[in-house]
């Protein structure tokens, strides 16, 4: 852990000294988080906050650019946070998940350093740790294409990033409380839109302004706890261009569903009569609807915006096949100049043989009378030491085993559920595919980290191998999340060529807290600075590698 001021110093020297080698550009920022009081639904509470602000700073950077972000924990307990959706190449160390790092302790700071190696598209921070995401430190990180590789569509006029998602009135410590004593955290108690929850009517600024005849690009993710959101503009259509990294093949959408833990990028036109228009947006698949509506004002523009907003999207079983149908539509651009992951060429995914075929069943679960939730019969739990650590430092065995979690579910699921670490090996650059099977009655959303992989279909029922004769394999949407609705699977592909610790998660925050998680072990088998850098020096060690001499690094 650095000290307040040497440690940074001591970074900027660092990369002063490697500048003159031609490195790509590096972006610095130093985060100062806090606590402070937000009352988004009316009823103040504790809020975290970066720089006194909720969403935190925007993180806005080119592709391969390196970006250090010196964090200074001013909160009274440990905090960590993680880049949604960036790879981090060889880099797991400044992942910050729990399996990955220590956290960062109250008083103390901690920089975090990586690049954004071959990506381009929209992604975001928040905190791994408590039920922190809950509170706050959330925050848009986009990547830009370099200058010379052009877009798929001309530079617009401006850019806006938006946080939206559900919030609950009950705070960030008492439901951490309730998961640990066995409850659940109950629904969420309404939206917000960049902190704000604002409803028809209510005399609020404007959050953008647009000019007439002008193209703006939104940039929205959906960060919150377990609620899918719809979103659309009154009287202006959206063209999709960028899904989680992707340059997309163009169409124009009048509401867009995003499931929790998705980005997504649309232009929207200034082609309506000059006046005030609303962003809505509205909570699906719940039983109790919640919206909130931000204010679109153009220059010289006059007139309030009309109470008459624009058709919410069809409910319940109806809205799942209109959901499904809408994720039919993404289709990847594959003549667009961009950054490709997977630089071995696994974007040709559709003749590259499956090695291995992981099914994951998840499932909800009570054991000793508290709340638990499991994939495949294993309900992660969070070690002392950090998965990552305990590996590398050769001590692993003092922590979990490996593979406890079969490649297929047992026959009953629910039954008999482990609650221990879940790690699972991973061949280092094997093609596999994971298959996602929700037999419960919600929706359910994954996120992978250290990867991109391809969304290659999403249907209702049980999955089995004749399936694959549905999959998508031209064209599926290179990304980072996939939603699973309730009755149905979704089948994705990678390669694991990315060595390290990753974690694969359930983006439902109390789901991923009482165990919907795992993680992949990769590792080179050349152990090989080629293919993972070692361990950085300014690491902060805890549990039982604490004190322990370094092993050596790679080479």
């Amino acid at each position: 852990m650095d000290s307040p001021n040497f440690g940074f110093l001591a970074v900027l020297l660092c990369v002063t000294m490697t500048l003159v080698t031609a490195e790509d550009p590096y972006h610095f920022f130093e985060w100062k988080v806090t606590y402070g009081t937000l009352s988004p639904l009316g009823v103040p509470q504790q809020a975290i906050l970066i720089n006194g602000k909720f969403p935190g700073p925007v993180i806005n950077c080119t592709s391969n650019n390196n970006i250090l972000v010196n964090v200074f924990n001013q909160l009274d307990e440990p905090l960590m946070f993680t880049w949604n959706g960036v790879q981090h190449r060889k880099n797991s160390w400044v992942d910050g998940t729990p399996g990955t790092m220590c956290p960062i302790q109250p008083g103390t700071n901690f920089t975090y350093k990586f690049q954004v190696k071959d990506q381009i598209g929209t992604y975001y921070y928040f905190p791994t740790t408590a039920l922190h995401r809950a509170a706050g430190g959330i925050g848009i990180l986009q990547v830009h294409s370099r200058p010379l590789i052009p877009v798929p569509f001309d530079n617009p006029a401006d850019e806006f990033a938006v946080v939206i998602g559900d919030w609950f009135n009950k705070g960030h410590k008492s439901m951490k409380s309730l998961l640990d004593g066995g409850k659940s955290i109950g629904r969420p108690d309404g939206i917000h839109i960049n902190g704000k929850s604002a409803q028809v009517g209510a005399q609020i600024e404007p959050s953008w302004t647009f000019e007439a005849g002008k193209t703006y690009r939104f940039r929205v993710c959906n960060a919150g706890m377990r609620t899918s959101v719809n979103f659309r503009f009154q009287g202006h259509d959206m063209k999709l261009v960028e899904l989680e990294g992707s340059h997309l093949m163009q169409n124009d959408y009048m509401s867009m569903d995003l499931h929790v833990g998705q980005c997504m990028s649309v232009l929207v036109t200034a082609d309506q009569p000059p006046k005030d228009y609303y962003l809505v947006v509205s909570s699906r698949f719940t039983k109790t609807p919640h919206s909130a509506v931000a204010t679109v004002r153009y220059t010289g523009g006059k007139g309030p915006p009309s109470p008459d907003l624009p058709p919410h999207p069809p409910g319940n079983t109806a809205g799942i096949a209109w959901s499904i149908n809408q994720f039919r539509s993404f289709r990847w651009n594959l003549t667009a100049s961009a950054a490709r992951p997977n630089p071995q060429g696994s974007y040709h995914y559709g003749k590259i043989n499956i090695t291995r075929t992981i099914k994951l069943v998840n499932s909800r679960n009570y054991i000793d009378g508290k709340l638990r939730f499991a994939l495949n019969g294993v309900s992660h739990l969070e070690t002392k030491t950090p998965l990552k650590l305990a590996e590398y430092f050769g001590v692993a065995d003092k922590e979990f085993k490996y593979d406890l979690m079969p490649d297929d579910p047992p026959a009953e699921v629910e039954k008999n559920v482990k609650i221990a670490p879940n790690v699972l090996n991973g061949t280092y650059r094997n093609f596999i595919e994971i298959i996602f099977e929700n037999r419960e009655n919600t929706i359910q959303t994954y996120h992978l980290d250290g990867y991109s992989f391809f969304a290659v279909a999403i249907e209702p029922g049980r999955w089995a191998p004749e399936k694959r004769k549905n999959y998508n394999l031209e064209d599926a949407v290179s990304r980072h999340n996939v939603a699973v609705f309730p009755g149905c699977w979704a089948a994705i592909m990678t390669t694991l060529d990315n060595a390290g610790m990753w974690n694969l998660r359930s983006e439902m925050w109390e789901r991923f807290y009482l165990g919907q998680q795992m993680y992949f072990s990769v590792l080179s088998p050349e152990r090989s600075l080629r293919d993972e850098y070692s361990l950085p020096d300014t690491t902060q060690l805890c549990g039982i590698v604490t004190g322990l001499p370094k092993p050596a690094g790679y080479v």
